[in-house]
């Protein structure tokens, strides 16, 4: 029996588990990009980060409650509807970084945030995020974080897409 289809044949509630691994160490790293590098995420960032982070609490309770499997479709749909919406932001944003429009779309800096309004309207927005979705302050082997956040939505839809379509 090969590695692979020993991984392919893990029980659901072991895959759903890694994925939500996965998907915490994905966050994880953009809180460490953002706190430890000082890098401001956009309002586009923070809603594929909500994006991510709903696939990964989806995937936590689908491994917990290791449902039968009519549950593991529901919630392997649940999954591919979270990265979907996710994928679609970060190729929004990955078109935008290639075609930047003329005036930014995204919203003002933090800076500016926290210099033209109250702490108590500014602390919203800076939630929602900040700076410009078409910047791109960070690479890794030539892609941006959208870039890499649109591959990493793409292999959690085709997850979701194999768990919905595996054999029990």
């Amino acid at each position: 029996m090969t590695l692979l289809h020993r991984i392919l044949n893990l029980p659901a509630r072991v895959l759903y588990l890694s994925l939500f691994l996965v998907a915490t160490g994905l966050l994880s790293f953009g809180l460490y990009l953002q706190h430890g590098l000082g890098l401001e995420p956009c309002p586009m960032c923070i809603m594929q980060r909500y994006a991510f982070a709903t696939a990964a609490l989806i995937a936590l309770i689908a491994g917990l409650h290791a449902p039968g499997r009519g549950g593991e479709r529901v919630y392997a749909a649940l999954i591919g509807a979270s990265a979907l919406t996710g994928g679609g932001i970060a190729a929004r944003q990955s078109w935008m970084q290639i075609n930047p429009p003329l005036i930014p779309e995204c919203g003002p800096g933090l800076e500016f945030m926290l210099e033209s309004f109250p702490l108590a309207q500014a602390l919203p927005m800076i939630f929602r995020g900040a700076g410009d979705c078409t910047v791109i302050e960070w690479t890794f082997l030539g892609l941006s974080i959208a870039n890499w956040s649109l591959l990493c939505f793409t292999a959690t839809v085709l997850f979701a897409g194999w768990m919905l379509l595996r054999r029990g």
